[in-house]
């Protein structure tokens, strides 16, 4: 029997788990993932380094893409970002 990895919640076509990478890796990584997904996909991102709502915040203004989503629990950023172009 093999095992999968786990599948991403209902409703995102991707998660991104750069937790423990600083700035401007994050931002490096997030542009290849959303590059592959489709208008109206969502990606989940998981980080950790404190500037990361800040800097996924101007991000998602400069490429156009919507931050829908934005929590933090225990030091863990989870973002919810849409594609729209």
């Amino acid at each position: 029997m093999t095992k999968d990895a786990p599948a991403s919640p209902p409703g995102i076509a991707s998660t991104l788990n750069i937790k423990g990478m600083q700035c401007p890796m994050p931002l490096h990584w997030a542009r290849g993932q959303i590059d592959g997904l489709k208008p109206g996909e969502v990606l989940e991102v998981l980080a950790t380094d404190p500037a990361t709502l800040p800097n996924f915040e101007a991000f998602c203004r400069q490429t156009g893409n919507r931050l829908i989503e934005a929590s933090e629990t225990d030091g863990v950023f989870r973002l919810l970002i849409e594609k729209t172009a």
